[in-house]
């Protein structure tokens, strides 16, 4: 036996029950029939003209329903008579390279043959100008060359910093449509400056560049489309200011203040820019943003296929798994953190043979007396937080909330003879 596997032999992990958290869960039926309504409005599909040359800027992250809307915008510009086409919009993600970020898309159902359009990937940009601290402003070289710029995204918290703008189409614009060394230029200065610099980039970009119009969209707690809007560029940054309060407000949460140990099943760049969105486990990789519960300890057991080996974020974790190492593309991995210049969550955690033993390690360090009053919380991951698992040691805390409903008896947590959970 290895030596930590002695130290982690006898740490108990608590029983678990099943509960059921409770949010708004307000959404729009017919997502189809929203989007074609709002691409009626002045100031969006009516400035598409015959003949035009349309770049469709479609982004990474896990935006429910992406496939549907980028359809629906590329029918409607084909409708008004342009020429649309998609450009990869994610800064450095998909390995910051072309292929790779053309893959990501696929990964997302935005494929060229569902689309009815072609895919145009490229890392090449173009400076347009810069700011007055002299940070570049730089595009994507071929969405330049377009005769009109559409952008699709969703709005909502950052996971690094606070501001008037924060994730949505202004950071689309100034990150997204800058490809690697646009991202590169915004994060510079650090996320200290950050809320000043997107929406000052996007700015710049959105008067230089032929971005007619947005599509933003607001998710609920359920990581289903609650808003979508069409945006006329004149619009976009006072609009998405406000959209971003709703967001804020539909955000899902862990129902429960203080937690020992967080497992969480999945991270990955379709979850969220940090693998796991730190609004919802309270593990910020700035000291520029805040918010969520507090974790003594953390444990990440394993990686998203459709993050392709991205583990950025197992950083911010206390301990990982060898499965997750096992998977992970170490270049993509360390280029985010190379572009955003936040190292920490690209380095790996202590890393444990198992499931099994990365929860108990996590137990082992949480820091209290008896380790059977453990306040264990598992999680699939960060998007969808209506049913999770809790240890038994939170139920009566559990019955007292009006949002929670507990739905099984207590039970152990299954491993197979690799000793990982059984799914």
């Amino acid at each position: 036996m290895s030596i930590l596997r002695k130290v982690l032999e006898d740490i108990p992990i608590p029983q678990m029950v099943k509960i059921r958290q409770k949010f708004d869960g307000t959404k729009l039926d017919d997502l189809a029939g929203e989007l074609e309504r709002e691409l009626q409005k002045p100031g969006t599909i009516d400035r598409i003209k015959p003949g035009q040359q349309v770049a469709v800027a479609v982004g990474s992250r896990g935006v429910a329903n992406i496939d549907l809307f980028t359809k629906i915008t590329i029918d409607a510009i084909k409708k008004a008579g342009g020429h649309p086409f998609i450009v990869p919009c994610m800064g450095s993600h998909g390995g910051a390279t072309a292929e790779g970020q053309k893959e990501v898309l696929h990964h997302l159902g935005v494929t060229e043959e569902a689309m009815g359009a072609p895919i145009r990937s490229s890392m090449e940009v173009v400076k347009l100008d810069q700011l007055p601290n002299g940070l570049p402003v730089y595009v994507d070289q071929i969405a330049s060359t377009a005769d009109a710029i559409v952008v699709i995204n969703r709005v909502k918290p950052h996971t690094a910093f606070r501001g008037r703008i924060e994730s949505g189409i202004m950071k689309m614009i100034a990150i997204g449509l800058g490809k690697q060394k646009g991202a590169e230029a915004c994060h510079q200065l650090g996320f200290k400056y950050m809320a000043e610099n997107v929406p000052a980039m996007a700015n710049i970009m959105i008067d230089k560049l032929p971005i007619v119009f947005g599509v933003a969209v607001v998710e609920n707690a359920y990581d289903q489309t609650c808003r979508i809007e069409a945006l006329p560029a004149e619009q976009i940054e006072a609009r998405e200011e406000e959209l971003l309060i709703e967001a804020k407000a539909r955000l899902p949460k862990i129902l429960f203040d203080q937690i020992d140990v967080l497992v969480i099943d999945y991270i990955g760049k379709n979850i969220s820019g940090d693998g796991m969105d730190p609004n919802i486990t309270g593990r910020y990789p700035t000291p520029y943003a805040h918010g969520g519960p507090d974790v003594s300890k953390m444990a990440v057991l394993d990686l998203t296929p459709e993050t392709k080996g991205n583990a950025n974020g197992v950083g911010t974790a206390d301990f990982t798994t060898q499965k997750l190492v096992d998977q992970m593309d170490l270049h993509a991995t360390v280029v985010n953190g190379l572009t955003s210049t936040v190292c920490a969550p690209t380095k790996i955690a202590s890393t444990l043979d198992n499931d099994l033993y990365a929860i108990k390690a996590a137990v082992k360090t949480c820091n209290i007396l008896d380790y059977t009053k453990c306040r264990l919380v598992r999680i699939k991951d960060t998007l969808h937080l209506g049913e999770i698992e809790i240890s038994v040691n939170l139920l009566e805390e559990a019955k007292q909330h009006p949002d929670i409903e507990v739905l099984s008896e207590p039970y152990d947590l299954q491993f197979d003879s690799e000793g990982n959970l059984a799914k």
